[in-house]
């Protein structure tokens, strides 16, 4: 079990101009594995809103965040640059992962700068912004995703068995 929050940002989401389909499709996959979706919400392509919506639930003690948006190359994507901002350390392996992953589907995968990385004890882990794309990208990270936040709550240092 773990407790996770989930950021959609979207421009048009934020304003109602677009009903988000990302976001239930993550919560979907997370309540699959056990998670517990505490917290939601949709916020504009807006470095503040999104720094504040990842500082603020990552410092009550989340296990997980995944936000979904603003990860390729337009001029409003800067959900990697928000991200990078609030956490304290990178896990490149994971958006590595899933770019090696999503260049078997589609050659626009190379364009993802999706990142993810650790605020505290709190996974964050960026994922694009359509369900499709959400559901490819936890795929990938399914199979690590216990044992990291294992891992960030200090639960378990033994390497699982192979």
């Amino acid at each position: 079990m773990f407790t996770a929050a989930i950021l959609t940002i979207s421009d048009k989401g934020a304003s109602g101009q677009r009903v988000d389909r990302s976001g239930p499709a993550i919560q979907e996959v997370l309540l699959s594995l056990g998670g517990s979706i505490t917290r939601s919400d949709i916020v504009p392509d807006e470095p503040a809103a999104i720094q504040d919506r990842l500082r603020r639930w990552a410092d009550e003690g989340l296990d997980l965040i995944i936000t979904t948006g603003g990860t390729g190359v337009g001029p409003r994507d800067i959900t990697p640059e928000a991200t990078l901002a609030v956490v304290d350390r990178l896990v490149p392996g994971i958006a590595e992962a899933m770019r090696a992953e999503g260049l078997k589907v589609t050659p626009h995968a190379m364009l993802s700068r999706a990142v993810a990385g650790v605020r505290g004890r709190c996974l964050i882990i960026n994922l694009p912004g359509s369900p499709k794309a959400v559901r490819e990208g936890l795929a990938v990270v399914r199979p690590a995703l216990q044992h990291a936040i294992e891992l960030l709550r200090g639960e378990f240092t033994e390497h699982p068995p192979a």
